[in-house]
């Protein structure tokens, strides 16, 4: 099997997509429950959808372009959890298969053909987090376009478009999802070690970065949304605040296959010397780019969501050393049939009895969100949830700018301050919520601080839920 993707045939092409399409869709089909990221994610594009603007009507972490595509997405359909799971799957063979067209036009590697594709996909089918759509995976996408720009075209260096081309896609990926923007470390070692004029080209590379992020910056200034970008974007610490609610444990035991193959094709790609100065300073760009990606998984502790993509890009570049010619071809042979089964494996292990406890893994489809039944009777109405869980929102709409409890708590857990107490009446008494789901006991508070806005709300029976009551 190795031996027929070392060819860039049309054939191979077609194949390779029936491969991947096989081993993926089964379980999409087969249905995997909403995670918290896809549900904040519908929660923000349905409001933006509805005319509310980010950062201003909307107090949430998601980087601004997410939100946009998120927007976007509900337009087509109301809460389109299966077009994400398609959206997320179109974007990973979009990655690989730019990222092999790359590698195969610039010669980076001897063998040339779609092995990087394929191993690409198949360490990407080891866990389901990548079936779902993420800010990171969608920021990701620009990265690994960028990745042409950054490369010479002649010996005489670079192209000023292309420099700029470049700051620029890693720069929408940082609109995505802001740890991304730590590649433009692997954009300015690229300048370094490819350009002529190093500090001109870096300066193309970063007016590139930061142009992106001065149109959307305006644009904000211009709707009144500046200090809310500033604030739920830049400042919370590189962090869009949602994690992918997998434990640690299971996390670190699903990167036991891909980091293998990983430390496999490093270990061989050292002990191989090449021939052109360019594939050895390729070589080098690419050891920068796997510190970065562990660097920006790292500033979430390794818990956002779908952060193996990071790991691909330089696994799938690395495993061309695993699968180069050996005198024991058969080895190589066995060992990419090993990682094909075991991405079967491992993606299907919670419909193959006991194999979950065989393994002590148990399948990320476990770790969904699944509705609250307490709330079950309440539908289709305006909510505001005073808390963490989220789930009352599956079969509900948010109806003001508090939707995510973290933020909300600069408000919230100030109410002894009366600009706080303010801004809650400001934010919430144009649009009150049918029902108000308080989680941390304070809607009492509330009634006192402000009664003309929640002394009409009263409790209904289930625990924590209080509806408005029109007046007389």
């Amino acid at each position: 099997m190795l031996r027929f993707f070392k060819s860039s045939l049309p054939a191979q092409l077609l194949a390779l997509l029936i491969l991947v399409l096989a081993l993926r869709l089964p379980l999409l089909w087969l249905g995997l429950p909403v995670t918290a990221a896809e549900l904040r994610a519908l929660l923000v594009g349905e409001r933006l959808h509805d005319g509310a603007m980010p950062y201003r009507d909307l107090f949430d972490g998601t980087a601004p372009l997410a939100a946009a595509v998120f927007a976007v997405l509900d337009a087509v359909v109301a809460r389109p959890v299966w077009l994400y799971r398609l959206f997320a799957l179109f974007l990973l063979l979009a990655q690989a298969f730019r990222l092999n067209m790359v590698l195969n036009r610039y010669d980076v590697h001897p063998e040339r053909g779609y092995v990087v594709a394929l191993t690409y996909l198949l360490i990407g089918s080891v866990s389901t987090d990548l079936d779902t759509l993420s800010p990171l995976l969608l920021g990701h996408t620009f990265v690994v376009f960028s990745l042409s720009a950054l490369l010479p075209t002649s010996r005489e260096g670079y192209d000023n478009r292309r420099l700029f081309r470049a700051g620029f896609l890693i720069g929408l990926g940082a609109l995505c999802y802001l740890p991304l923007s730590l590649f433009v470390i692997v954009g300015l070692f690229a300048v370094v070690i490819f350009a002529a004029n190093s500090f001109r080209s870096s300066l193309l590379l970063l007016c590139g970065f930061f142009f992106p992020y001065a149109l959307v910056a305006t644009f904000f200034f211009y709707i009144g949304a500046m200090p809310g970008f500033v604030q739920f974007h830049l400042q919370p610490g590189l962090t869009d605040l949602i994690a992918s609610g997998l434990p640690a444990g299971l996390q670190l035991r699903l990167l036991i296959v891909p980091g293998l193959v990983l430390l496999l094709g490093l270990l061989r790609s050292l002990g191989t010397s090449l021939g052109l100065v360019f594939q050895v300073k390729f070589r080098q760009m690419m050891l920068v780019w796997l510190l970065v990606a562990m660097a920006t998984a790292a500033v979430e502790q390794g818990a956002a969501p779908g952060v193996l993509v990071l790991l691909l890009p330089p696994l799938a570049y690395f495993g061309l050393f695993l699968w180069q010619r050996y005198q024991h071809a058969w080895l190589l042979e066995l060992g990419l049939l090993l990682i094909l089964n075991a991405a079967v494996v491992l993606r299907y292990r919670a419909h193959v009895p006991r194999l979950e406890a065989i393994l002590q893994m148990p399948a990320e489809s476990r770790f969904g969100l699944h509705p609250d039944p307490r709330y079950a009777s309440i539908r289709n109405q305006t909510l505001l949830i005073l808390g963490q869980d989220d789930r009352a929102y599956f079969h509900n709409r948010p109806a003001t700018p508090y939707l995510d409890w973290t933020l909300s708590k600069v408000d919230f857990d100030h109410l002894n301050e009366y600009a706080a107490v303010v801004r809650i009446a400001q934010r919430i008494g144009t649009t009150p919520p049918d029902y108000l789901l308080d989680q941390v006991a304070i809607v009492p508070r509330l009634q006192q601080l402000l009664p003309g806005l929640f002394a009409p709300y009263e409790p209904t029976g289930m625990p924590g839920l209080y509806r408005r009551q029109e007046k007389q």
